[in-house]
């Protein structure tokens, strides 16, 4: 199978990481649970990844990152964890169902309450509206969310203007689901107080790798309750950091992928920015004689290229594609209806091709061969 679902899960792996990974699973030892030499050896790794996540996104100390199971925990982590009653939210439009969700949680408790900030330009060139972020701006607006890229076509705000807009006690709040691994994002630059990663996307590591970095002016309560390997004495969690948000034993072998995956992307960043940006553009130019076909995306390296059929719903074309060409990729509205709604596709959704950097033109080839065949149905 052809495979472009990579927005969703990276479908190919470094070989360093399916190597990291089989050593792991051999070792089956708790980290930071036991004084044993195993147990201290893997606990070594896993401080390993802690650096490396620091200091590959610019973060404020290893102490300051912590491991989730995905981006969603880590998002619930930083949302419950540092908003609090009376607190006023801006969010833009171009968040995920894992931004969106929690702070609706938080407002029909009576918690909190938010404000969407819109996009401005056309379907293609799309993109924050940084006057209308201005405006949403009230008195008690303790913190911003935006996404590092939308998980619909790829846009990338630009969070130096974001930053720029906001007071300086105002906190910000990254997504980086879909922009981590595929372009540098520096904490410390671009003024993001809480930043959330999914290891299985563009970092290259297992499902069930996630993170939390955060600045040190926020301190996110404890969001799960439990064991730690430390201040066993006391039923009350720890009150530094990792330890207090990392409740249970950590997933070891998702752990180790994403170390080495991190270190994968890192050296090949370069690489990967340069050859998605190009697929990208590729896709969009061999799409464009298809008149039926219409492109929300531009020529961007997180690999996403969304479209919609003049009369086709994007479901239907997305499991034809499936079905009949052994072509996988995402139809419908991607857990971002808001995006959906401010680029005018709620109704059908779209079709959303997202590449890897292992991908091919032979691969799009196909693809654009495929969709030629649905237009002439």
């Amino acid at each position: 199978m052809i495979y472009f679902d990579n927005a969703a899960t990276g479908g190919k792996k470094p070989d360093s990481v399916l190597s990291a990974v089989s050593a792991a699973m051999k070792i089956c030892a708790n980290p930071g649970r036991s004084g044993h030499k195993l147990s201290v050896a893997c606990a070594k790794l896993v401080q390993d990844c802690r650096n490396e996540l620091s200091d590959s996104f610019n973060g404020y100390g290893f102490e300051r990152v912590i491991f989730t199971k995905n981006c969603t925990e880590a998002l619930n982590i930083a949302l419950f964890g540092v908003l609090k009653k009376g607190d006023h939210v801006i969010v833009s439009c171009a968040e995920h169902n894992s931004v969106l969700r929690p702070l609706e949680k938080l407002k029909n408790d009576g918690v909190i309450s938010y404000d969407v900030c819109p996009l401005v330009g056309d379907k293609e060139n799309a993109t924050l509206d940084i006057q209308a972020l201005r405006y949403l701006l009230k008195p008690k607006t303790r913190l911003v969310a935006v996404t590092t890229a939308s998980n619909v076509n790829g846009l990338i705000p630009d969070l130096t203007a974001v930053k720029a807009a906001l007071p300086k006690h105002i906190l910000l709040l990254c997504d980086g689901a879909q922009g981590a691994g595929h372009f540098p994002i520096s904490m410390r630059e671009s003024g993001i107080d809480l930043l959330t990663l999914a290891g299985h996307k563009g970092l290259h590591a297992l499902q069930g790798s996630g993170a939390l970095l955060f600045s040190e002016r926020v301190e996110p309560r404890p969001f799960l309750y439990g064991g730690t390997g430390s201040m066993s004495v006391s039923l009350d969690m720890p009150d530094f950091y990792p330890d207090g948000l990392e409740a249970g034993t950590l997933a070891f072998p998702a752990i180790v992928s994403l170390l080495e995956g991190i270190r994968y992307t890192q050296t090949h960043l370069t690489e990967i920015q340069n050859r998605l940006s190009y697929l990208t553009q590729y896709l969009l130019e061999r799409l464009k004689p298809l008149s039926f076909y219409q492109s929300y995306s531009l020529p961007n390296p997180c690999g996403i290229v969304a479209f919609k059929h003049e009369f086709l719903q994007s479901e239907f074309i997305a499991s034809a594609l499936s079905s009949v060409y052994d072509i996988a990729l995402r139809g419908g509205l991607h857990c971002a209806p808001l995006m959906h709604e401010a680029l005018g596709s709620l109704d059908g959704g779209l079709v959303r091709v997202s590449l890897s950097h292992f991908n091919s033109e032979r691969e799009i080839d196909e693809l654009i061969a495929a969709l030629y065949k649905l237009e002439r149905h």
